[in-house]
Formats: C-alpha cells, structure tokens, sequence
C-alpha cells in the first residue's frame, strides 16, 4: 500500500482523510490496513507517533460505513489517550455519517456516558475500569461488537488491567475481529493474542522500519543537593516547549509552583486532578499558553503534542520501558529533539543497571560537582541515537565497528 488513494475507499472516507492531511501511509499503516481490511486479526507492535491510530482507525470506520450492523469497541490504557483516539476516529467518521460514539473513561459524569449508550453508539472507546463499571451496570451491551482494538495493550497489563480485559472479552461475540497492538510482546501479551486473536497477522514496525526519529539523549550526574538549581541552569539553555516527569503526584505540584515562583510559564498534570482539569492542562499545552508541563508517567505515552523539543527527566524512571515512553514525547513526526535526565549520586545504582538494559551511550554534561570532576572516558558519551518507539541504535564510528570485529 503506497497511497491511501489506491485502496479504494468509499468517497466519503477519502475526503475526510485528504482533510486531516493523511497523504502518505506510514510503515505501520502501511502493513496493518490492507490486512484489517482483508478481515483478519493483528498482532502488531508499533509505538505512539508512528501513525498508530490511522492503522486501526482507517479499517475501523471503514467497516462501519460499510457494514450498517457493525459495532466497534477500542480499549486504551488511559483517559487522555482514549480522548485522542476518539477525537481522531470521530474526525475519520465525519458528520455525513451519522454513526455515534461514546467515550467511556474515568472521571467523567457517568450520566453523560449513559446518555451516550441511550442514543445506541456504534463505536466505544475507553478505559477498562469505566467499560467494566459499565458492564455491571448493565448499561453497556457487546454481544454485537464484531470490532475489538486493544491500544497499548503492555501499558494496560502493566497497569493491571488484565482481569479487567479478559472480563470484557467474555461479554463479547467469540466471531469478531481483533486488532492488539503493543510496543513490546512480553509473554502475558503473547498468552492473550494465542487465547483471544484467531491467526493473527504479524504486524511490526518497532526496529528500523520507517523514519527514524532523531533524539539527542544527555546525562547530568550530579549531587542530590545540587539537582534543583541544576535544573534552573538547563531549562534556561534549552529552547522550546518542554516536559519534565517526576516520580509521584504531589512531586508534580510541589516543582510546577517553584519553577512558577522562578519565572518559568508552568503548570502539572496528574492521575488525581479531574477529568476536567487535566483536559484543560493539556489544551492549554498544545496551544502553547505555557512552556513547562511537570508530569507523572500518566503523560508518559499516547500524548501527541508535536512542537515538544525537550523531555527532562528530573526523577529518573521506574524501568527502561518508562525511560522510552518518556523520550518519546519529543521528536515526534520525524522531528528532532533532546531528552536530559538527571541523575543523583542516590540514583547511580539504578540507573546502572536501566543504562546497560537500554544499552546505549550518551552525552554526558558538565556540572559543577564531584561526579562530573571525575576523568571521562575518551569519547564514550558522545553519540546520538535514532529511536523508532524503543529501538535505539547508535552511530558508532568506524574505528569502533573495526576494533570490535578484530
């Protein structure tokens, strides 16, 4: 599939698509539309910016303006991706279609959902917990639901939704097609696509296939006294919009308000600030009103903001995993872009072992204290990377390649 023209699409949905400016399929596109359409199950792997949503979402409304009787549900790991993803399948379906949705995420008025499912929507997008809630409250029927997306589905494990999956999978027609998409296919994930995918197609985009993303990756190793004003010194360097992640929900606050008290156009984002409020903080993001977002991994992935340039790490992240999601809020659509993270004396151990997991080099800054006195290894740290979602491969230069091979 070279053009999204060729395929053949109904006058409608090639409008709209010309429309939203999808002109070119990417890789991951590419591959998984012509299979979907074709009706079989996918197993793909593919990171956030890769086009994902268009791969899903193009076979998905496809299938509903064609097939008057179809019934779509896509589950996603969080509210804010689920918003996303129902904003970009509402763009695809148009108004000429008439087909309704329902957004069925946590920290939403439960009567506005229930409105929703009254008006009978042909797709549902949301959260497990609020698809379960749903489920027992018997205000959500899927003995009809033909169309099953399962997005980022190693974050929804991760975050212990699989009781809550497999709850929802019972409540639905064994004849159906499902499309699961993961950025990595760990064993639990490969347990639920042999028990709930009939012969899936494999879809994968997460090494080398496509545009490679170009991040430029630092290190400051630094006293833990020394890392706020530290931090002051790189904001001031670096250009652009930016997101700097920390550990827990009131570290989010607590450094937006001193950051705000030095000067800097700040706000946060949490799990525990409400719907409406974290809506408003991510609007207001994307339409640039502020410079800085301090976040939890909440942001961590399906959050699309293209004109982030840097991602600061200011707590280190809890696995490698979390590292790559973090880096790849910036760079997005083939950008260029930098990522910091700032790592502590009290941090050395663990970020020991996530360096050598990840395994890459990178550029280590100066910083006024012992640990960066110390004599540096000849050019160990200075390299950039390419990162398509958690591939990172280094440049190496040819007289590493031909001391290795020797």
């Amino acid at each position: 599939m070279k053009s999204f023209q060729e395929m053949g699409f109904p006058e409608s949905l090639t409008h709209t698509l010309q429309h939203m400016e999808f002109n070119e399929p990417t890789p991951v596109q590419a591959q998984a539309i012509p299979l979907a359409i074709e009706g079989r199950d996918i197993l793909g792997s593919a990171q956030t910016g890769t086009g994902k949503t268009g791969a899903f979402g193009i076979p998905l409304v496809l299938k509903l303006i064609t097939n008057p009787e179809s019934f779509a549900l896509v589950m996603t790991p969080t509210r804010e991706l689920a918003t996303q993803v129902m904003g970009q399948i509402s763009a695809m379906l148009g108004k000429r279609t008439k087909i309704r949705s329902a957004l069925l995420i946590g920290g939403e008025s439960i009567q506005r959902q229930l409105t929703q499912l009254k008006n009978r929507p042909r797709v549902i997008v949301g959260t497990p917990g609020r698809i379960n809630d749903h489920l027992q409250r018997k205000s959500l029927k899927l003995d009809k639901a033909d169309f099953l997306v399962l997005d980022e589905t190693d974050r929804m494990l991760d975050m212990g939704f699989t009781i809550q999956i497999e709850n929802v999978l019972k409540f639905m027609p064994m004849k159906r097609q499902t499309l699961l998409f993961s950025a990595t296919l760990p064993s639990n994930i490969v347990r639920i696509s042999k028990k709930y995918l009939n012969n899936p197609a494999r879809v994968d985009v997460s090494d080398n296939s496509g545009p490679p993303i170009s991040i430029k990756q630092d290190i400051l190793r630094i006293k833990d006294a020394d890392k706020y004003p530290n931090l002051l010194t790189q904001l001031n360097e670096r250009n652009g919009s930016i997101i700097i992640f920390v550990k827990t929900k009131s570290s989010t606050e607590k450094l937006a308000k001193k950051l705000s008290n030095d000067g800097f156009s700040t706000d946060a984002i949490h799990g525990d600030l409400r719907q409406s409020r974290r809506e408003r903080v991510l609007r207001n993001f994307r339409d640039m009103k502020y410079r800085i977002l301090v976040a939890t991994d909440v942001a961590a992935r399906g959050l699309d903001i293209p004109h982030i340039q840097h991602v600061i790490n200011y707590d280190i992240p809890q696995c490698a995993d979390d590292y790559i999601h973090r880096i790849g809020r910036t760079a997005r659509a083939g950008a260029d872009g930098g990522s910091l993270i700032l790592v502590t004396q009290s941090d050395k151990s663990k970020w020991r072992v996530m360096e050598k997991s990840l395994n890459f080099e990178s550029n280590d800054l100066d910083a006024n204290t012992e640990e960066s006195s110390k004599p540096k290894q000849k050019k160990r740290f200075r390299s950039k990377f390419k990162t398509n979602g958690s591939s990172f491969q280094k440049r190496r230069s040819k007289k590493r390649s031909t001391k290795k091979s020797n």
